[in-house]
């Protein structure tokens, strides 16, 4: 049993609050921004195609006037351009995603967070903004101006996983890192919030006001963050906040190994002496780890590739969701915006507490298949959702506590246990390069679901896009089952050991 949370919160210092608390806006400003274009969708989609005044009365708008914007002949190209956009997007940034983490690993952190930050809210000002001002209207310009978007985005998720894994360690891992993953869901509230609130003005100002915080946010970051104990003279129990149980190689070692830990201690034991650890030479800079050894460390791979399938299903629902409740219950856009945002409180409230769940079994996989399974039935329930707000919102926040918990599970404390495993002492700098394969492998799956979803929803409807959510959902499942299997043999082994000392 790990320690408890308290036990292990005790051990923190104000510098872990502070930087807790900047990678966590860090994120959060960077999904308020990423948040905005999903939330504006039908307003581009309308300023994209001719409205039925505009075609049927040319004499009142003669075509110069609209004919500049009109880069589609109807909603559903407009809405496939929209998709074809997502998927543009998180092909960048799944792309930026296997290289930053590298990047992240030899160059300062701090330095690669502030450029990710800052360099996105200039192209996102560019696209949604400065285009709609001097009335350019290019496919062209879009798909560049994301892809760029893309590659800068994915220098900040890697950084910030970094940071805060240097700063906290193994002891209650689950529940910091669950309760910390919950910034890109309190991002897309804040951008929910700040896009619905100035959308009546025009869905530009939506991109300038996220895009003007999130540049406000880097340079805070630059000057603020401290990326690792080091740089305040902290010792290695400050660094990693360990509690007295556990021991500096252990706080390298993922949850998934506590097998061995069991077979060291009864080593040490039927020895019946105290094993006196020789000093250790001065220590040197831990070299960064190369891309290909890293891809393959335990575990890495299975779980990349079942956050390909979950991703692909929480990013549909992040750039789809407001607009699949306008055009399918026809409420307001605005509405739309505000009611998705319970998607997001569910993935909050499941991150956290499965976190902590986590950490009192030590053990991930377990938690994470069951939760899985619920999201079966959820997405089911969802699907089948009245038009009532009240009941959809229910449903949403059920939906989002089953699907959004996982990944926010898999994206930051799994990610931190595979980067701090044993078969990488003496080589520490491997968290960043590890966060950005899986991350990087699930932004591919989400990249290739965008597309899919747009064509299924146009061809066969949103119930089957509810379908093949459900497909998905069963995939990651199945990735996660081999781990499942170690862990729980690992349980009834370490079962079976206490009984036969007893």
């Amino acid at each position: 049993m790990p320690p408890s949370c308290c036990a292990s919160l005790s051990q923190y210092t104000h510098h872990h609050l502070v930087v807790f608390l900047l990678t966590f806006f860090s994120y959060v400003l960077l999904h308020a921004s990423r948040k905005t274009f999903s939330n504006v969708k039908v307003s581009i989609s309308a300023q994209w195609t001719p409205s039925i005044l505009n075609d049927s009365s040319p004499a009142f708008s003669p075509g110069e006037t609209w004919q500049d914007n009109r880069l589609f002949e109807d909603e559903k190209q407009a809405t496939l351009f929209l998709g074809i956009l997502d998927s543009i997007f998180l092909f960048s940034y799944a792309v930026g995603l296997y290289l930053s983490g590298m990047i992240g690993d030899r160059v300062n952190l701090r330095y690669v967070l502030c450029f990710g930050l800052c360099g996105s809210a200039a192209v996102e000002f560019v696209f949604g903004t400065l285009t709609e001002w001097l009335h350019i209207y290019n496919i062209y310009l879009y798909s560049s101006l994301w892809v760029l978007n893309g590659l800068l985005q994915s220098a900040v998720w890697p950084c910030v996983v970094a940071v805060m894994g240097n700063w906290f360690g193994k002891a209650g891992r689950g529940f910091v890192f669950g309760l910390w993953s919950a910034c890109a869901s309190v991002g897309n509230i804040l951008g929910a919030f700040l896009a619905s609130s100035v959308l009546k003005y025009g869905y530009e100002y939506a991109f300038l006001v996220t895009s003007v915080v999130q540049f406000a946010g880097g340079v805070v970051v630059f000057f603020g963050l401290l990326t690792s104990p080091k740089e305040v003279g902290l010792s290695l129990e400050s660094e990693t906040g360990l509690g007295p149980i556990e021991t500096d190689t252990d706080s390298h070692k993922p949850l998934m190994s506590d097998e061995e830990d069991e077979v060291e201690v009864e080593k040490y034991s039927r020895r019946g002496q105290s094993v006196e650890q020789p000093e250790e030479p001065p220590a040197e800079s831990p070299q960064a780890i190369g891309f290909l050894k890293a891809f393959c460390l335990p575990g890495v791979l299975p779980y990349s590739l079942a956050y390909a399938c979950l991703k692909l299903v929480n990013y549909s629902f992040f750039f789809w969701l407001p607009f699949y409740l306008s055009n399918n219950y026809k409420w307001k856009e605005a509405q739309a915006d505000r009611l998705s945002v319970w998607y997001d409180v569910g993935g909050i409230i499941g991150g956290t507490f499965q976190g902590l769940i986590s950490d009192f079994m030590g053990k991930r996989a377990p938690v994470l298949v069951v939760s899985l399974m619920l999201a079966i039935g959820a997405l089911v329930g969802y699907s089948r959702s009245p038009n009532d707000q009240v009941i959809n919102g229910v449903l949403l926040a059920i939906t989002g506590l089953f699907i959004g918990g996982p990944s926010n599970i898999i994206s930051s404390a799994i990610s931190a246990d595979l980067g701090r495993q044993d078969a990488l002492r003496g080589s520490k700098e491997a968290l960043a390069t590890v966060t950005g394969i899986v991350d990087g492998t699930g932004s591919i799956g989400a990249a290739a679901g965008q597309y899919l979803v747009s064509l299924i929803e146009s061809k066969l409807g949103w119930m089957s896009v509810f379908y093949f959510f459900i497909v998905m959902t069963a995939g990651s499942i199945v990735f996660i089952t081999p781990l499942l299997v170690r862990e729980l043999r690992a349980m009834w082994t370490e079962r079976r050991a206490r009984q036969r000392q007893l």
